[in-house]
């Protein structure tokens, strides 16, 4: 491979059709009737995706390696081989109502970038790389994120074998029926810098009318089980003064769950999505409330304090009203700053190239969140239609699916070198 000497870097620019073309082609593989994807990971599906990804992979000169946990790594060589490669990319599984771009817009940016520094003749001073992540989404097994889980050894590729879905099969054996158990342990694979390329799954960047979100890092994530225990009793005959009501102290604590966020912006969040009643009959007293409370923010410390507001004022209403409140942490996901020169080769790449930019943070895990455990990382966000995703209509315009690549091309290159 020799480098263009016509080419000039500063002015170098993907294809951006053909990045739209690909993307639309792998969403014909577990297409839905409301213009989504069903895609879920280590089905045949998957595996029609994988293997397309990969020929492409193959037709564009990358060599292909797939580890014990089916997460995959697409290298296109550099003059210093010796070099740790300078990776993007993300997931190609999707929810049972996903769309055509969380995940899939990552790893088919980074095969745009490796065809683009072909189109161009362009050898880079150290390797690049495009990876696909296994089971990132988590709806068919848990965990969530589990090929960089596995990757970073923040879980061991044992408990990810073993996992099961409803069905009682196993990830270890669905990975051997669909082809892809590799023989590189998870790892043992290099990386001097990752990025992903992702849409941004909230409204930030299309709310202030902004091409590229510059991801500074990942919330810090709280989960905790609330139960209230009351008294169940006839709704008619118990007079107000009297009752032991567990939903109206319940819901009294979800409402400090959002006041609480509102008092911790600009990152603070605070969610209850999942309440159960019992006895859940129209004419009686709730006896007993179990809720989720899901508690967000850009540090450890402020999630750490939201959580001990809430627990504060669980405390107090449970002395004045004489009901049990329990509040139990069930999962914890630490925040995850990015690496400064990352973060800083994204907003370079995208002032340079004349989009727009600002700084965003990520409310959602990313692959990206483990790969900052093991090397320099960021993020580079582009908007999606009203901040909409996992789900069928989840959707991005081709300038910005375009933008995007552009400056994950360019943040790529800084950290790679051009020969």
């Amino acid at each position: 491979m020799t480098t263009s000497t016509t080419t000039n870097i500063s002015t170098l620019r993907i294809n951006g059709q053909r990045l739209w073309d690909s993307l639309m082609e792998l969403a014909k593989i577990g297409a839905t009737p409301k213009g989504g994807v069903c895609r879920l990971t280590l089905t045949d599906l998957d595996k029609q995706g994988r293997d397309l990804v990969t020929k492409w992979a193959r037709e564009a000169g990358l060599t292909v390696t797939i580890d014990k946990i089916g997460n995959g790594f697409m290298r296109r060589p550099g003059r210093n081989n010796a070099l740790p490669p300078i990776v993007t990319g993300s997931h190609i599984d999707t929810q049972p109502t996903g769309g055509k771009f969380d995940g899939n817009y990552g790893v088919l940016a980074g095969m745009e970038v490796m065809r683009t520094l072909n189109d161009h003749n362009i050898e880079t001073e150290a390797p690049m790389e495009v990876s696909f992540w296994t089971n990132e989404e988590g709806s068919r097994f848990v965990p969530v994120m589990m090929g960089s889980g596995v990757f970073s050894k923040t879980f061991t590729l044992e408990h990810a074998y073993a996992a099961k879905d409803i069905d009682g099969k196993t990830v270890g054996e669905e990975l051997a029926r669909i082809g892809y158990i590799g023989e590189q342990q998870p790892g043992d694979h290099p990386i001097g810098a990752f990025f992903e390329t992702h849409i941004e799954q909230g409204p930030v960047l299309e709310d202030n009318d902004v091409t590229i979100g510059v991801v500074q890092g990942v919330l810090g994530i709280r989960w905790f089980d609330c139960t209230v225990t009351g008294m169940e009793a006839h709704a008619g005959p118990t007079p107000m003064a009297l009752r032991k009501d567990a939903m109206q102290v319940a819901a009294q604590i979800m409402q400090e769950v959002v006041a609480t966020a509102m008092r911790h912006q600009p990152h603070g969040r605070g969610t209850v999505g999942m309440v159960q009643v019992f006895p859940n009959s129209r004419n009686v007293i709730p006896g007993r409330v179990k809720f989720s409370i899901d508690l967000r923010n850009a540090t450890d410390a402020l999630v750490d304090q939201m959580a001990d507001e809430v627990k504060a004022f669980a405390a107090s209403l449970s002395q004045q009203t004489g009901l049990g409140v329990q509040i139990e942490l069930v999962s914890s996901y630490p925040a995850q700053a990015f690496h400064e020169d990352c973060k800083g080769a994204v907003a370079k790449a995208a002032s340079k190239l004349g989009y727009s930019n600002m700084q965003v943070v990520s409310g959602a895990g990313h692959d990206a969140v483990y790969m900052s455990q093991l090397a320099p990382t960021g993020m580079i966000f582009i908007p999606c239609k009203d901040g909409i995703s996992h789900n069928e209509i989840e959707s991005a315009t081709p300038e910005h699916i375009t933008a995007g690549c552009n400056v994950l091309l360019h943040a790529m290159l800084e950290r790679a070198g051009v020969v």
